[in-house]
């Protein structure tokens, strides 16, 4: 039983396989916050977790009159209010009908389901048997403005994970305006965390920030319409002498896709309150009589495993309940996409070539990029008309995916950006009145093109049908989904002028709507998300299409601390990453083509590249290259992933992942700069069996698990090969070594 409710002091006890949270009902009606940390075992009454000052608080104020102990600026809260003696972030506003905006809500009672419900229009973790979550519902209200809200906290049995959200009911005759609606408040009791956050930017996404919590609010969040390559909607919260392998942690996610709040505020008593939802700035949202708002998802995970027990529970959610349909659990194809060799250049005849070259590798699936459709010769033109260009595809999708099946055997894919529209288009000049923006004034452009309103219903259904007739047409198994442009001037003629503050929300329910529609449509099809790179890597994206394409940047230096950083909370199956040519496009570095593969091979793994240009050592190399992430690409894809060594703090950086069985293992180590007489090193492995024995792939050496866990794998000067066979030494930048372990049976 995960979920205990006393019922004479009103406490609640939520148990996973190694995690509790504990909240009660305070003596003032509203929620108060006990503990989130290590399971520990249930007891009948927790009272003595609440926390009093020892003396009566000073400069302080109190709901009770004479009672100088009881204060909500003190007390660890669940959900917090403003303005009824609480001065600390608040997890909701709202504006009601007279301009207050004081609420206060307290409990009415509480409902516990079996399983976990779902969110309506929103993407959400899910429950595939009622047995293995329970749900408590805890409904509050504030009578004086005539709401009622529901907490919703999910636990899941076997797993380190709650989940939150909030959902608010208008049950009064008037209207209230919704300021901020957080998913998630947790007080924690003392403040001694490092907060950690993935920032960046175009190509340079999900770098990983730590820094001691000082006093005040530390936040991250996006304004951009989206979740954003600037900050990530995650943060954790670290003991100081939490590393990769042990020590304390916290992480908070949210299930979401567009402007995000996340911060840690740090108070005069030196507690903390982590808070994580829809960011407030720029929001407003009228709900009026009988009228309901749902929040989107937190996934709160704790691990006193480190920083990889905690990245392994979102790995784990996320592959197997938050991925839905056919590929959840599937190993991803070997793909090769034309966007680096080709740009907008490219006719049948160069396309077909690529792909008989690329067959020969073993390659199994070819995506056609950016240029195919009508007018599409650069980036200034056509979105939004999604029509075929004859010129360069005389047989049309249809005829050239057709010919790519039959002449190499690969499946085939394609490239489309649906919530954009050019300027130049015969969509524009159709609907200038479809276009994201606010009246009478003048739109900013960004990669020369504006945006589609989404949070209008007839551009949902628009979009629904012309990409249902364009992937209906042909044999298609992968579409590559871009967006790449934030929002400005948001504004939108579907909604009136005091409910302008919703168009972002709207959007991302509008996207959501779409997407869900078009995946049950064709749930045959691999869906890739894409937003120049990796602007909108999310977990909201990851409900719909299983994958994210993790970087316009495909350098492969680059890409170690871009492919680390995501790690961080997203899964080894959900990251694209590519081969691409050399010198790099975005970094003009010259990477060899064995560590561009050795760290490519750790996602869903495939070429941005001009197949046809290999030489023949090069093609020899690539073949060996795909038949081994074919022999291993369940490992690679799904097994558990172990961060070794950061590329944030050294010259070095590994990782491996393991199955879960740990009878086989595959480690990676890679050296950015050449060092002269390199002095031999030793790295810790982890996640094998103890007393298993393993032997090293290729080199005949075999070693116990427990003196790879304990003394660790020896780093020779650089070896050659993309598996260490042989002790052939390599001078030069950017080298890099892979091991394959098989437990000896």
């Amino acid at each position: 039983m995960p979920i205990y409710v006393t019922e004479s002091n009103k406490q609640f006890h939520l148990q996973g396989k190694n995690v509790s949270y504990i909240f009660s009902v305070m003596e003032n009606e509203q929620l108060g916050q006990l503990y989130f940390g290590k399971k520990v075992k249930h007891r009948d009454d927790f009272s003595h977790l609440i926390q009093l000052p020892a003396e009566p608080l000073g400069n302080a104020s109190f709901p009770y009159e004479g009672n100088q102990f009881f204060s909500l600026e003190f007390l660890k809260q669940e959900y917090p209010g403003f303005g009824t003696s609480d001065y600390r972030e608040p997890a909701l506003v709202l504006k009601h009908g007279n301009g207050s905006r004081t609420s206060n809500f307290t409990y009415k009672k509480y409902e516990i389901l079996r399983g976990k419900p779902e969110l309506e229009g929103l993407p959400a973790t899910y429950a595939e048997h009622e047995d293995e979550a329970e749900t408590v519902v805890v409904t509050l209200e504030d009578v004086t403005a005539g709401l009622q809200m529901d907490v919703f906290y999910t636990v899941y049995h076997e797993r380190d994970v709650i989940v939150r959200s909030v959902k608010l009911r208008n049950v009064g005759d008037g209207h209230v305006v919704i300021e901020r609606l957080l998913s998630a408040s947790v007080d924690l009791p003392h403040s001694d965390f490092e907060f950690i956050h993935l920032h960046g930017s175009w190509i340079r996404e999900r770098h990983v920030a730590e820094s001691p919590l000082r006093k005040g609010l530390q936040s991250i969040d996006s304004k951009k319409g989206v979740s954003s390559s600037l900050h990530n909607p995650f943060f954790a919260l670290k003991s100081p002498d939490t590393t990769e392998s042990q020590g304390e942690v916290y992480g908070f996610n949210l299930v979401y896709s567009g402007n995000f709040f996340g911060g840690v505020e740090v108070d005069l008593y030196d507690t903390s309150r982590a808070l994580i939802g829809v960011n407030p700035f720029g929001f407003e949202w009228k709900l009026g009589s009988g009228e309901v708002f749902q929040t989107p998802e937190a996934v709160m995970v704790y691990s006193d495993q480190g920083l990889n027990g905690m990245s392994q529970s979102f790995h784990r959610l996320y592959e197997s309940r938050l991925v839905r349909g056919e590929w959840r659990g599937k190993e991803r194809p070997i793909l090769i996409n034309n966007w680096e060799a080709t740009y907008f250049d490219f006719n049948e005849e160069k396309i077909l070539e690529i792909c008989n070259a690329a067959s020969e590798l073993g390659i199994e699936l070819f995506a056609l990029d950016d240029g195919w459709f009508q007018g599409r010769n650069d980036d200034t033109t056509s979105l939004g008309d999604w029509t075929v260009d004859r010129r360069k595809l005389p047989h049309g999708i249809e005829g050239l995916s057709e010919k790519v099946l039959e002449e190499t055997g690969m499946s085939f894919g394609l490239w489309v950006e649906p919530e954009m529209i050019s300027e130049k288009s015969e969509l524009y000049k159709a609907h200038p009145d479809w276009v994201l923006g606010v009246k009478d004034r003048p739109l900013s452009h960004g990669r020369n093109q504006f945006i589609l309103d989404l949070s209008k219903q007839e551009v949902v259904d628009y979009l629904e049908d012309t990409l249902s007739a364009i992937l209906s047409s042909s044999p298609i198994s992968y579409v590559k989904w871009d967006m790449n442009r934030n929002m400005t001037e948001v504004g939108s003629a579907s909604v009136p002028s005091d409910r302008q503050g919703e168009v972002s929300h709207r959007y991302v329910l509008g996207l959501y709507l779409l997407l869900d529609r078009l995946t049950g449509k064709f749930p045959h099809i691999l869906f890739e998300s894409c937003a120049s790179g990796g602007n909108r890597f999310d977990p909201g994206m990851l409900y719909y299409m299983p994958q994210t394409w993790t970087s316009d940047n495909t350098d492969a230096i680059e890409r170690l601390k871009i492919q680390w950083g995501t790690s961080l909370v997203y899964p080894l199956s959900s990251m694209g990453a590519h081969v691409s040519s050399c010198p790099n496009h975005q970094t003009g570095r010259s990477t060899p083509l064995d560590t561009r593969f050795n760290v490519s091979m750790f996602g869903a793994f495939g070429y941005e590249l001009d197949a046809t240009q290999f030489s023949e050592e090069e093609k020899q190399e690539v073949r060996k290259q795909v038949r081994f992430v074919k022999e291993n690409r369940k490992l690679l894809q799904f097994g558990t992933f172990y961060r070794l060594l950061s590329p944030f703090e050294g010259n070095d950086t590994a990782w491996m992942v393991a199955d879960p069985e740990k009878e086989e293992a595959i480690v990676a180590f890679y050296r950015t700069l050449a060092v002269p007489n390199p002095s031999l090193k030793r790295i810790r492995l982890h996640g094998l069996d103890a007393d298993a024995l393993y032997e090293i792939e290729g080199t005949g050496q075999r070693a116990y698990g427990d003196e790879l866990m304990n003394i660790g794998l020896l780093i020779p000067p650089m070896f050659s090969g993309t598996v260490a066979t042989e002790n052939t030494m390599i001078k030069g930048d950017f080298q890099s070594l892979v091991w394959k372990l098989t437990q000896v049976q």
